[in-house]
């Protein structure tokens, strides 16, 4: 009865209804009816998986009929990425916030790194990255849209402040996209991979993270690092 109900509603507010005019939000516009659905998704995909998850069993989890579920998401896929968004919103802009114009450039990096490494080697972007590699070859839509909301956001972040601190003289970056990407995969040494294939399943110390952040700034600095009072340009 309250999937019948639930469903209803949904089809008085699309067609602008009593309900619409009440000020109840339009089909498929309720932020916390989304926020529902995709935490029930969460919950589901990290369980099951993409392949075996269905809608009914996100239905099921998110307390939700199947005719909202498909108000919100047309698809599996659809709902997958929006969850994918979801979570870089989370937790990922934070991690873009601690890239600024300091021009203290080892302590920008130290602080930037570190937080970079935490969020890889979380229990949940470790699930996630299972799951994009379990159904990208056959979707490739869904790998390059979880490369695109992730390293493909991050590094040109990173590549725009290693450009400024470069034009003021701080840095010897010839190719700041590149680099970018030479200092994110050094973050990753030794703390992503053992955990993306289960080698190791303990997540790394803040002790542990520190050791290959510091090496990893120390490399970076090593080749990039302009010496105190050597002249810029």
């Amino acid at each position: 009865m309250r999937d019948m109900s639930e469903a209803a509603a949904e089809r008085s507010s699309a067609d602008g209804g009593e309900c619409g005019r009440r000020g109840r939000p339009a089909a498929g516009t309720d932020p916390a009816k989304r926020r529902q659905i995709l935490m029930g998704a969460d919950r589901v995909f990290s369980a099951m998986g993409f392949d075996a998850a269905s809608m009914n069993d996100i239905t099921r989890e998110a307390g939700v009929s199947k005719g909202t579920l498909y108000v919100y998401f047309a698809t599996k896929e659809d709902l997958f990425s929006a969850l994918i968004e979801e979570k870089r919103r989370e937790h990922v802009e934070d991690v873009f916030k601690l890239i600024d114009d300091d021009p203290d450039v080892r302590t920008t990096l130290l602080r930037f790194g570190a937080a970079f490494a935490r969020f890889l080697t979380s229990d949940w972007t470790l699930r996630a990255q299972r799951i994009v590699l379990g159904v990208t070859e056959r979707m490739p839509e869904i790998g390059r849209g979880f490369y695109t909301e992730g390293p493909g956001r991050c590094r040109p972040i990173l590549a725009d402040y290693l450009r400024r601190m470069t034009e003021r003289g701080l840095l010897a970056v010839d190719d700041a996209a590149f680099a970018a990407a030479q200092f994110t995969e050094l973050c990753q040494t030794n703390l992503v991979r053992p955990r993306l294939y289960r080698a190791i399943d303990t997540a790394p110390s803040d002790a542990e993270i520190a050791y290959v952040i510091g090496k990893a700034v120390e490399m970076f600095l090593a080749a990039y690092g302009r010496p105190a009072g050597a002249p810029s340009g």
